[in-house]
């Protein structure tokens, strides 16, 4: 898969872990475990720019001792979900034109 659209598509799906509570690394790739496999090397640089873009607010809370940081998606970022939802039905369609008649039995 093109890297770039893999990397569109992590990010969305990072978004869609959290859109409806706010969550911390680990939980993130747990949740997203049976759709993609991520791992915490590819997970915190995609945080980092998803912050960066303001698409998501990180709050570090102390859990257990330790500091656990917790990622919320922001109004920007639940917009960017629904722009991903109307970029796919394009990509949906492209891949239509592309597979056209592959399954009949011209």
């Amino acid at each position: 898969m093109d890297i770039q659209l893999k990397r569109g598509l992590l990010d969305v799906c990072v978004l869609a872990a959290i859109k409806n509570e706010e969550s911390y690394g680990y939980q993130i790739i747990k949740d997203m475990k049976p759709y993609v496999e991520v791992s915490e090397s590819t997970l915190y640089p995609i945080l980092r720019r998803l912050e960066a873009q303001e698409l998501l607010t990180v709050r570090t809370i102390e859990y257990s001792g330790r500091l656990r940081k917790y990622y919320h998606i922001t109004h920007l970022g639940l917009k960017r979900l629904e722009e991903f939802k109307d970029e796919w039905k394009e990509v949906i369609s492209i891949y239509n034109f592309v597979t056209k008649g592959e399954n009949s039995n011209e």
